[in-house]
């Protein structure tokens, strides 16, 4: 059966020309005449089955991550191959500014973060309840469950748009090209309590479950855990420090809180995540490992599988109509499968994978040293591709080479002194263009069922699940100082990745979750915003590092040496995203973000 997620990209071009007509029609009369190969105004918003059409446009534009690039290689979870830098370097070194937006107006998921984008489909929510209450339909119920899903959508883009931004214009309108444009910023506390009443809205009127070919679409169970995200983001250290990382801005009321109780923040981002497992509806996909279970398979199978029991908002592709850029396989395999190595994690993640024993690794430790990717905990092994880690096949004309499917990214001494990269290593034999600078590839979401990437992978993308709000839950209730509950709910994540429970005192607590959010959510586009709510920035936002892996000729063990790979470099500013100068030129109203 066709899913939601799959008709949307169906539909994408046919809608595409739809809204234009709709959204066009307002603002100029040449649109007077009907045209031939497009829908007018009135026969969309008379039809549901149209209206659903118009909707699931919006869906679409929902920034992810499988439409490259990646926005780990922003974070310390890993880097863009530099040989091909097409902006990434600058990132990383705060260098964006409001004339030079620079990677992020170039394309995929780095342009889906900007202000034009999200208010584009800002737009797009408000024409629709426009237009929808001007009409009456036969399907209340089909009618209802639309208008709570774009209720969901709106608060989805705005939520984007003030962690990146801050207090940000709130429009409730379609602008068209005769309405003055002129309008403030409003305060960062009343952009949150709109959100949060938008997804009230919502979870009142959608379904507690979308089912067949509406699996995808929103739901009560996705309204309420947005929520929770956003509480819980706004109860954090950044938007609640009194501006003091601003060198005085005078308007601190657009980048946070300035009163209030924060406590009460804790509190109602600790009831919104309650209020989602209450439901009874979401668990842990195998949360509770079976007797001779892989359970880094079982970690796996949540990003593999189609459906699980931990989706709550969740987009699947067809292999039939992927783009290029969502083809994750093409993008992240190791050189030596065909793949674009696109994405290199760094030591400052791979490093935090505990020992299954849930002691940390150390690279001073003789014995980890010697045998680093030995005993590492499961999820490991499920998220990154290390040397001698056991993959699939290779491709026809590189099985000879390796029979077995070990990934190779260390270099080997010839019995002449010459080096000879191995099949996956920077300077491989397979590829002349592409390889890992770390001496690691990112193996999450990876489907080892599929030939890929001459086959196309059809991972589906997980924008919110439930292990996020158990995280988010035991957050809130250690910055409470419910420590108890914390650890309940932290140990829930860890049993079903088959380590001990945390133990320590309760002041080591706080560190415990940030490092299991790391762990748990990587490269799920949520590290990006934990770094900078949490105001670790400046401390993980440093030089990146990899390692050389060299095969002495005649020696059983490889040698391991930690070497400099990206320089990055954090400036304060880069909390948020600047302005843009031609926004600001339109909107006279507009105050720029601080240090900038």
């Amino acid at each position: 059966m066709k899913t939601f997620s799959n008709s949307i990209q169906q539909f994408k071009y046919g809608v595409l020309s739809l809204a234009l007509t709709v959204q066009l029609s307002a603002c100029s009369g040449f649109l007077d005449r009907e045209p031939l190969d497009q829908y007018g105004e009135d026969a969309v918003w008379s039809d549901l089955a149209m209206i659903e059409h118009f909707v699931n446009n919006i869906y679409w534009n929902i920034g992810h991550s499988f439409d490259r690039p990646m926005i780990g290689v922003f974070t310390d979870e890993s880097m863009f191959d530099p040989g091909s830098d097409q902006g990434h370097g600058n990132v990383v070194k705060s260098l964006i500014t409001p004339s030079d937006y620079g990677l992020f107006d170039t394309w995929g998921r780095a342009q889906k973060m900007r202000w034009e984008h999200h208010y584009k489909c800002v737009r797009a929510c408000n024409v629709f309840f426009e237009q929808i209450g001007k009409h009456t339909y036969k399907d209340e119920a089909f009618k209802q469950r639309l208008i709570g899903e774009v209720y969901f959508l709106r608060a989805y883009h705005y939520h984007n748009l003030v962690f990146l931004y801050g207090g940000i214009p709130i429009i409730t309108k379609a602008y068209t090209l005769d309405d003055d444009f002129q309008t403030k910023r409003n305060s960062f506390e009343e952009c949150i309590n709109f959100l949060v009443d938008d997804c009230n809205r919502a979870a009142e009127m959608l379904p507690r479950e979308q089912t067949g070919s509406n699996y995808g679409r929103a739901t009560q169970g996705a309204a309420l855990a947005l929520k929770a995200r956003i509480l819980l983001y706004a109860a954090s250290e950044l938007y609640n420090s009194n501006a003091s990382w601003t060198n005085g801005y005078a308007h601190p009321e657009l980048v946070g809180y300035v009163g209030g109780d924060r406590n009460q923040r804790w509190k109602a981002a600790k009831d919104a995540a309650k209020a989602v497992v209450d439901m009874g509806i979401y668990r842990l996909h195998r949360e509770i490992p079976a007797p001779g279970d892989s359970v880094a398979r079982n970690y796996d199978e949540v990003f593999t599988r189609k459906q699980t029991s931990e989706g709550i908002f969740v987009r699947n592709f067809t292999s039939a109509n992927q783009i290029w850029t969502m083809h994750i396989a093409q993008q992240n395999l190791p050189a030596g499968y065909k793949g674009w190595a696109n994405v290199s994690p760094i030591n400052a993640m791979v490093d935090d994978f505990e020992m299954a024993d849930g002691t940390k690794f150390d690279w001073n430790n003789p014995e980890h040293r010697l045998h680093p990717y030995a005993n590492r905990e499961p999820r490991f092994y499920t998220v990154i591709f290390f040397d001698g880690a056991k993959w699939r096949q290779r491709p026809p004309d590189v099985i000879a080479s390796d029979p077995h499917g070990i990934i190779q990214t260390g270099n080997y001494e010839q019995p002449n002194g010459s080096w000879l990269g191995g099949l996956d290593a920077l300077n491989n034999p397979v590829t002349t263009w592409n390889g890992t600078f770390t001496s690691y590839y990112l193996r999450k979401f990876q489907d080892i069922s599929v030939n890929s990437p001459q086959e196309r992978t059809t991972t589906p993308w997980q924008f919110i699940r439930y292990a996020e709000v158990l995280l988010g839950y035991a957050e809130a209730c250690i910055e409470l100082g419910e420590y108890g509950e914390a650890r309940q709910y932290i140990n829930i994540i860890r049993r079903r990745a088959g380590l001990p429970d945390v133990t320590g005192s309760d002041a080591e607590l706080r560190e415990k979750l940030r490092h299991e959010r790391k762990i748990e959510l990587c490269f799920e586009d949520q590290r990006f915003f934990d770094i900078r709510r949490w105001m670790i920035a400046p401390q993980v936002i440093v030089n990146a590092h990899g390692l050389d892996i060299r095969y002495y000729h005649g020696q059983e063990n490889p040698t391991y040496k930690i070497i400099p790979v990206q320089e990055r470099d954090w400036k304060n500013r880069f909390y948020f995203f600047p302005i843009k100068l031609d926004e600001m030129n339109r909107n006279q109203l507009l105050i720029q973000n601080p240090l900038y």
